[in-house]
């Protein structure tokens, strides 16, 4: 039996929700029907000793390796073409994001800088039947590769971006299937671009139940400081701005001040880190919340906190929600637009309202009610978070 080739793409292997969704997906492939091939920008981040040996990782393409780097390094490095498209980038993103009124013009950059450098990219020679890219944007599988078939992931919610429509309206007119990993997402992408109904499906993110009970007992946290008197509440995310970790700490203050006994951990790292470290020296909470950085192996922190919270202004589908879930924990979530997605409100969660007052309430729902607490940990410990199966969707594309 010939087997197909398939050929995966993503920027590197650094901490986050998405790489931990690739490690799912590639560990569930049948490598007797599928041979993979794996094509990293960069070969670096903390996840890259856990891709499956089965998998092949392509070597470096040093033109790929700049979307890593800054423009200053990119010129440095000779490669003067991309350099000058992405500062050219830069200024269409500032000024087309002043004219749409965007806060958060990072989206905008990303797709202007692959859209003006596309031109100077090579070519990949080899020929695939499928050409999977799981991070957008999706311009090389799009444009560089050849293959009979080409899928395109999204992992965010369009509703909260401000992208270049003709841009986009043509990067995912190259591809034959655009897969979302939650039907709100589908739902909100399609609120934007209707057109690709008929090619867009849900695939969700791929879990394994007991690995992840298994990495939870596998390290020993020191960073928690426990004690009978307090409670231990955890975020695992990137410190940016969709994660929403500023609203979290005013949430913290605002129990405080109320008198709750709280210490609060964030597991992550990102470009917002001086900014939050401001608000927690602004509002005093330096022995109330404090960001631990990044971590390998999150599962350990998850498995020590009382109450897991989510505040994200907006997600695709957060993987650290449903890996809390499966450690038992109860979970307290913003109401981003994909949230009901995520939980049944009340069942396995609480979803409150996405401001400091909203998240303050939830986590003080659940300190004065053991009841609930304790309902919310027996319905997610009752719950079968496993999926598995979702790999068949993905075979159901590419046969």
């Amino acid at each position: 039996m010939v087997k197909k080739k398939i050929l995966i793409t993503s920027f590197d292997m650094a901490i986050g929700g998405v790489e931990r969704s690739l490690i799912g997906l590639l560990n569930h492939i049948d490598y007797n029907e599928y041979e993979v091939d794996i094509m990293l920008f960069k070969h670096e981040g903390e996840f890259l000793p856990l891709l499956p040996p089965s998998s092949r990782l392509l070597n470096e393409v040093p033109q790929y390796t700049t979307f890593r780097y800054s423009i200053g390094q990119v010129l440095k490095k000779g490669f003067y073409q991309i350099g000058l498209t992405r500062l050219a980038a830069r200024s269409f993103s500032s000024i087309y994001g002043r004219i749409r009124n965007v806060s958060e013009p990072g989206y905008l950059n990303i797709q202007f800088g692959w859209e003006l450098s596309s031109a100077f990219l090579p070519k990949f020679e080899e020929e695939y039947d499928v050409a999977i890219g799981f991070l957008w944007p999706h311009h090389f599988i799009g444009k560089k590769v050849k293959a009979k078939k080409r899928i395109g992931w999204i992992h965010t919610d369009y509703s909260n971006i401000t992208l270049n429509r003709r841009i986009e309206t043509k990067m995912w007119q190259r591809l034959d299937y655009i897969v979302a990993v939650s039907e709100e997402c589908r739902n909100h992408f399609l609120q934007n671009y209707p057109t690709f109904k008929k090619q867009t499906k849900v695939i969700e993110n791929i879990l394994s139940p007991d690995f992840i009970r298994e990495q939870a007992v596998i390290d020993k946290v020191i960073e928690i400081n426990h004690s009978p008197e307090h409670t231990i509440i955890v975020t695992v995310g990137r410190l940016s701005h969709a994660k929403g970790l500023d609203i979290a700490i005013h949430a913290c203050k605002k129990l405080i001040d109320k008198g709750y006994q709280i210490r609060w951990y964030v597991i992550g790292y990102g470009s917002l880190e001086s900014e939050l470290k401001s608000i927690i020296h602004e509002l005093q909470m330096e022995e109330h919340f404090f960001l631990l950085g990044k971590k390998l192996n999150p599962y350990p922190y998850i498995s020590a906190c009382d109450i897991y919270v989510q505040p994200s202004r907006y997600e695709g589908k957060a993987v650290t929600v449903r890996e809390a879930q499966i450690l038992g924990k109860p979970v307290v979530l913003s109401d981003f637009p994909t949230a009901k997605s995520q939980a049944v409100d009340g069942v396995d969660a609480l979803i409150v309202p996405q401001h400091p007052e909203g998240i303050a309430n939830g986590i003080e729902q659940l300190l004065g009610n053991e009841a609930l607490s304790s309902q919310l940990i027996s319905n997610t410990l009752a719950r079968d978070y496993g999926n598995a199966d979702e790999i068949n969707k993905l075979y159901s594309l590419i046969r």
